[in-house]
């Protein structure tokens, strides 16, 4: 079973930087375990369950599909990250694929798992609302500048794709 949780929701006002610890697994396979920044992959993490991803962590901003999903809570989007390819298979299941990036633009396969899909988007949809949420409020300048605005937009489509199954 996929699991993704995002708990301990902190906003470090210098690096203008949304932080959380983050677990994700499949099954027995722990994936991530540690505190990341959650707001520069959020854009790419929520079009991950409407379409096909493939990442490029060099790509810059306005190019947020291809944001790693996580990257180091240092707020230097250059530092680790966890990159994941995803294709959305027959079957309403969601192949989610751990890479590692490489300068020049290729990436090694590292894990390969498929999951049900209205469960991928389920936990997926979890963290935008939750993300939402705590950011009202805050004196929050977002890496990407739409960042909200896109959240929100990915969000509203989720809704709907999840009404339609």
């Amino acid at each position: 079973m996929f699991e993704l949780s995002v708990t301990g929701w902190s906003h470090d006002k210098d690096l203008q930087i949304i932080q959380a610890d983050v677990h994700m697994a499949v099954g027995d396979s722990v994936i991530i375990e540690e505190p990341l920044c959650v707001d520069v992959g959020l854009p790419a993490l929520l079009y991950s369950a409407l379409s096909d991803t493939e990442p490029n962590r060099f790509a810059p901003p306005d190019q947020w599909e291809q944001m790693p999903f996580f990257v180091c809570g240092c707020g230097d989007p250059e530092c680790r990250g966890f990159s994941f390819v995803v294709h959305h298979l027959p079957e309403e299941q969601i192949q989610l694929i751990s890479v590692e990036e490489r300068t020049n633009g290729t990436y090694r396969e590292l894990e390969t798992h498929n999951i049900p899909a209205d469960h991928y988007r389920k936990e997926v949809l979890e963290i935008g609302e939750t993300y939402l949420a705590f950011i009202k409020g805050l004196d929050y300048k977002p890496y990407f500048a739409d960042t909200v605005k896109v959240v929100e937009g990915l969000i509203h489509q989720l809704h709907q794709q999840r009404r339609s199954e």
